[in-house]
């Protein structure tokens, strides 16, 4: 399972192109998306959040490990959810489309393939911060996804990649700031 879900992140973050248009041509009824990808790409960011705390820090804290491990699972979790319900709402609305919660499930979740990554790696070495920068290539496999995957006319894809990409970067850390404030225990 983690070797199809390496190759898929590795090919949707080296050949965006490529990556969108196999995955038109695929037909995944069968399989469950959630658990043979998204999910497993959470637990594998719970674990990277759990194992940088703990071995990052002066002190070996098994309570910060956690904390840091349960607000990142919940601001990811959370934020691949409402993102998902958001922009399949958003697709009704302004692009006057079907809704289709499951294509969204799929769009999102490979289009944050290099957020999950990257995420994950800066966890477990939190001295290459300078990296958070490469998030900002989500954009580019928006971009490649939306005519292959969403078929999106040109004159709105810029803006709808716009929005994707934004949702995708912005809501977990949106959910992870409201956390902190509602919950100042997960502080650490």
């Amino acid at each position: 399972m983690f070797k199809e879900i390496f190759k898929w992140v590795i090919l949707i973050i080296t050949q965006p192109r490529k990556a969108w248009e196999e995955l038109a041509q695929k037909e995944d009824e069968k399989e469950d998306f959630l658990g043979r990808f998204v999910y497993p790409l959470m637990g594998l960011l719970t674990v990277a959040a759990f194992l940088g705390i703990l071995f990052t820090r002066k002190e070996f804290n098994v309570e910060e490990a956690l904390k840091a491990s349960i607000r990142t699972l919940v601001a990811f979790f959370g934020g691949y959810h409402l993102t998902v319900y958001l922009l399949n709402e958003l697709w009704g609305g302004w692009l006057k489309r079907e809704k289709d919660l499951k294509r969204w499930q799929y769009f999102v979740g490979y289009s944050s393939s290099l957020m999950f990554a990257l995420t994950a790696l800066l966890m477990l070495i939190p001295e290459f911060f300078f990296l958070n920068i490469f998030v900002l290539y989500t954009f580019y496999i928006v971009w490649e996804g939306v005519p292959a995957y969403m078929q999106v006319e040109e004159k709105n894809k810029l803006k709808f990649v716009a929005v994707v990409t934004g949702m995708i970067l912005i809501v977990p850390n949106v959910i992870e700031i409201i956390l902190k404030l509602l919950m100042p225990g997960l502080r650490f």
